[in-house]
């Protein structure tokens, strides 16, 4: 027979897991198989942790028990900081709800805080969109460091982009071009 206990703890580990890669994670990035591979994972750390947790666990195991099964899985795979982050974050949460010796309000309190933070972290009002643009620039004579000024506003100017900043790249002088990085915030024409 299944302990209370368990389905408790799973439950608010699944809600707020759901709710994390779901309603979060997977509306920005709609990448199926990163959501999967963070979404069996950290099931899988829950009901290791879970299990093991009448062996004396400390919290340092099983945040050594994270790192060995990360290595081994994503030690070759390419995955993005922000991704990185979700993948930390869900198995923070399966850690928490399979080992805090908490009552189950505060453990929820604490799951569904993590989740706003990230709702709150994804948001505008947190920290601006800002995109990236390549193009190539065929003025080569306002490149000097004292013209940045007049080139910035020249890109606005051209290009229609609310551009924050720029880094210049590649100079082709036989050719008269030079390849320019532009750092645009989100709601602009986007030519």
């Amino acid at each position: 027979m299944f302990e209370q206990e368990l389905i408790y703890r799973y439950l608010i580990y699944l809600l707020g897991s759901l709710a994390l890669l779901r309603l979060i994670f997977f509306r920005i990035t709609p990448n199926r198989d990163v959501y999967f591979a963070l979404f069996m994972f950290g099931n899988g750390v829950f009901f290791i942790t879970y299990l093991l947790h009448d062996i004396d666990l400390s919290m340092g195991f099983a945040f050594g028990l994270f790192a060995i099964f990360s290595m081994l899985r994503y030690r070759t795979e390419t995955l993005s900081v922000r991704d990185m982050t979700y993948f930390f974050t869900g198995i923070v949460l399966s850690l928490m709800c399979a080992v805090a010796q908490i009552p189950y309000p505060e453990l929820a309190f604490i799951v569904f805080s993590l989740v706003a933070l990230a709702a709150v972290a994804e948001s505008h009002r947190f920290a601006p969109i800002v995109f990236e643009r390549k193009i190539t620039y065929d003025r080569v004579d306002k490149l000097q460091p004292e013209k940045h000024g007049e080139l910035l506003e020249e890109l606005r100017e051209r290009t229609g982009l609310n551009i924050v900043k720029f880094e210049l790249g590649k100079l082709d002088l036989i050719e008269g071009n030079v390849k320019i990085l532009l750092f645009c915030t989100e709601g602009d024409s986007g030519r």
